[in-house]
């Protein structure tokens, strides 16, 4: 069966979907942030974002919740399969509505590249890693081009899983936000990181395993996620390493 690319304007009238060049002017705004933002910060107090953390943090924490919820319930009602899911390029009622839900997490991750402002303006300019800006930057690229053109089908379960982990990092986050006394409680902060690294090895095989199989999803999408994928395996293991194993070799 040949993907029914006609079909994909179904998600052209919604926000910064019809075209590239906004999420390309968002993500040009969004380097030079990176790069201009530690320069004029340099001579100035680091802001207390104390309020503003506490509400942006758990507002994700209840976002990302509601985006789990569309996409677990909707790929049940729909009879969606774990191993293979071609795209339902439809206008049915479920089938747009995993469409919004994929649209809904693709602008969430516009939403996350405040994360970044939060850190420069707080003087964290330790955190703007490579991991960290290579990851928020590439995101809205993605999953532009996943609701442009595959909003539905298998990549319901990338946002399934990253759904569920973010859910549990802004929770994390919006934790260590109400201050220094909430430390004691917030031990498992390097198990966020392997819940991270366990959401890309599923994905990695997800795709993987449909690269060999006769699926009728984009080959092309699937070889290119699970690249990706591979590059933040690598990326996110050396923080866990750099992080957590070897700050204990330094010690001993």
């Amino acid at each position: 069966m040949r993907h029914q690319w006609q079909n994909y304007k179904r998600t052209d009238p919604w926000l910064l979907v019809y075209s590239p060049m906004p999420v390309v002017y968002i993500f040009l705004i969004y380097l030079g942030v990176v790069w201009a933002g530690p320069k004029l910060m340099k001579h100035r107090e680091p802001l207390d974002l104390k309020p503003l953390l506490i509400v942006y943090n758990f507002t994700m924490v209840c976002m990302s919740v509601y985006m789990f919820h569309e996409f677990l319930v909707t790929s049940l009602l729909s009879n969606y399969s774990y191993l293979c899911q071609p795209v339902d390029y439809s206008t049915s009622p479920l089938a747009m509505r995993m469409a919004k839900a994929c649209w809904l997490f693709f602008f969430s991750k516009v939403i996350e590249l405040a994360d970044t402002v939060f850190f420069i303006l707080r003087k964290k300019n330790n955190q703007l890693t490579f991991l960290h800006v290579y990851h928020h930057g590439t995101m809205i690229f993605n999953w532009w081009a996943g609701v442009k053109y595959l909003a539905g089908g298998q990549s319901f379960f990338i946002g399934l899983l990253n759904t569920f982990v973010h859910s549990v990092m802004y929770s994390y986050y919006g934790l260590a936000a109400l201050g220094p006394h909430m430390q004691k409680y917030l031990w498992w902060k390097r198990y966020l990181t392997s819940l991270q690294l366990v959401q890309f090895l599923l994905v990695s095989a997800h795709t993987g395993y449909n690269l060999f199989t006769d699926c009728d999803f984009s080959k092309a999408m699937n070889a290119y996620v699970f690249t990706y994928c591979i590059s933040l395996i690598a990326l996110f293991s050396n923080f866990y390493y750099q992080s957590y194993l070897n700050t204990k070799a330094k010690k001993m």
